[in-house]
């Protein structure tokens, strides 16, 4: 087994690519051929990713979406509906066998994760708690009952992906102009509700920061928390030929609308 783990410094890609990536990297670790990752990035343009299982027209306000130039993509995690900001989100992934997280079961993989959050706004100053939601609600890190990260989670094979937002800034009126949510008639009664329920690091820390700053925090808080040291590393080639390859998947109609793909059905790390 290997015993540290990879750390793929902040990059920034559009939605298609991200995904694609992160499912890259999980077929690569299943095949044991990279240790276990922990990757942060961004995205850009401003993306809506919808969960596996999600109906894409329940979820998505699509006009809204193209109108603003707005990105909608598939996950292969389940999880709902997040919209990521190009300029006030920083997203983390974790790809790692269970074993190497000491984890049990998928609580324990919550458990061991948002440790290494909450160590990571604790370097920061913010105090948070681990919400281990319940059957509507994945587990989610809050400050005083106000959702600061929340994420999504795919198992295979014995390894787990998990990425979740980091909130650096919240623009709630165009978060809720592209998500749909059924019960509300207007945008503004969302965010009127959103407000007592979302907050940033920007609105805790009273002040701007800066990505490279929260990166920073990230990987200093999951050190932390992680048996084994982070050391420094990137995509192999074959992480990245296959990320390419998977693009063609995401970015594709019929994944988006449905989440299948006939040529997709299985993937294999060659």
């Amino acid at each position: 087994m290997l015993s540290h783990w990879r750390l793929l410094k902040l990059t920034t890609h559009d939605a298609f690519m991200n995904m694609a990536i992160d499912e890259a990297i999980l077929t690569a670790r299943i095949s044991d051929v990279v240790p276990d990752t922990l990757r942060f990035y961004q995205w850009r343009p401003s993306a809506v990713s919808i969960g596996k299982f999600q109906n894409l027209e329940k979820e998505v306000q699509l006009e809204n979406c193209k109108k603003l130039g707005v990105d909608v993509v598939r996950r292969i995690s389940g999880g709902g509906t997040v919209y990521h900001d190009s300029e006030k989100e920083v997203t983390y992934g974790v790809i790692a066998q269970k074993e190497g997280l000491g984890a049990k079961d998928i609580a324990d993989v919550y458990g061991r994760i948002y440790a290494g959050l909450a160590a990571t706004l604790a370097t920061l100053g913010i105090n948070a708690d681990f919400n281990e939601g319940d059957a509507k609600t994945c587990p989610n890190l809050t400050i005083d009952g106000k959702k600061i990260s929340g994420s999504a989670q795919c198992h295979k094979a014995g390894v787990v992906l998990q990425h979740g937002t980091i909130l650096v800034e919240v623009d709630l009126e165009r978060m809720f102009s592209v998500i749909r949510v059924p019960w509300a008639k207007t945008c503004m009664e969302v965010v009127n509700v959103a407000k007592r329920k979302i907050t940033s690091i920007t609105e805790e820390l009273g002040r701007e920061i800066t990505p490279a700053e929260i990166e920073n925090a990230l990987t200093k808080g999951f050190q932390s928390t992680l048996d084994g040291k982070l050391e420094d590393g990137k995509l192999t080639s074959h992480e990245s030929q296959l990320a390419e390859k998977l693009f063609a998947k995401y970015s594709s109609h019929e994944w988006t609308l449905n989440g299948k793909n006939a040529s997709w059905t299985v993937l294999s790390y060659s």
